[in-house]
């Protein structure tokens, strides 16, 4: 856990959450910022859990009075990043499982079912990995490297939590594992500005990460890896049959890939210099 002070943190309440069945209670975690056009429909597809807390860092366009319309129990908390934030909304949960969501992701009405028949069930497992949909432009993505793309989402409080990386964070579970056939659907791109603007950010963070660990980059990281990255997401993955998108889609990766090089060269120049 990420062992971040409580203390900082403002809580507002909407209803008192209610358990519609027989079955362990859950606690859903989201963590947002500017997310109004999307976290509406994010919680409205879990409005069947015991709780929904959502750590908000900051927002200033309505996001969290569409959080306490809708009953969820809102924190305000300044952003830590992305595991750290994440790690805080989870120490913040009543009901030991947790489902943690992105606020740009809806569970379906399949995976629901799932969830709570697990939960009706004893769940035999510690964690469950999720399959799931990236909408790109209105289209579900069904090939190259974004299906199924598989995330653990749901997990005992207690076996699971995030690791501690800056960006493509995951959560890392002691025990056994099963999996779900029903998916997330991820809504996250609303322009190719913001899906390339978002590669670049991310690719930073990425190589922030490799420069603590002391990586540096070689000819591979900006030729070789870019390339590859490109052929097996559009090619190999059959990404191609995705039409227009599954060109930007794979484009991007390699995209992140080279910038995710470049800052870490940039980084590790910074480093040699007097």
């Amino acid at each position: 856990m990420s062992g971040l002070a409580e203390t900082s943190a403002e809580a507002d309440t909407g209803k008192e959450p209610v358990s519609e069945s027989v079955r362990e209670p859950i606690s859903v975690t989201i963590v947002a910022h500017n997310e109004a056009e999307r976290i509406g429909a994010c919680i409205d597809s879990v409005s069947w859990a015991d709780e929904i807390i959502v750590v908000d860092a900051g927002s200033t366009d309505g996001t969290q009075e569409i959080c306490r319309k809708r009953g969820a129990l809102l924190i305000r908390h300044p952003w830590e990043g992305y595991a750290a934030q994440k790690n805080f909304a989870i120490s913040k949960a009543s009901h030991s499982w947790i489902l943690s969501l992105d606020a740009d992701e809806c569970v379906s009405p399949g995976l629901a079912e799932e969830i709570l028949s697990v939960l009706s069930d004893d769940a035999p497992a510690e964690g469950y990995r999720v399959p799931r949909k990236n909408i790109f432009f209105g289209r579900w993505l069904r090939h190259g490297d974004l299906w199924p793309d598989y995330q653990l989402r749901l997990f005992r409080r207690d076996a699971g939590a995030f690791n501690e990386k800056s960006v493509h964070e995951s959560v890392v579970v002691k025990g056994r594992m099963g999996a779900f056939s029903s998916s997330l659907e991820h809504y996250s791109y609303d322009s190719l500005f913001d899906f390339f603007q978002r590669q670049v950010k991310y690719a930073r963070l990425s190589a922030e990460d490799l420069f603590s660990r002391g990586v540096q980059p070689g000819i591979a990281d900006f030729v070789i890896r870019p390339l590859w990255r490109f052929f097996k997401s559009y090619v190999l993955k059959m990404g191609l049959l995705d039409g227009v998108n599954g060109l930007w889609v794979s484009a991007g990766s390699a995209y992140y890939v080279f910038m995710r090089a470049a800052f870490l060269w940039e980084l590790c120049g910074r480093r040699e210099r007097p």
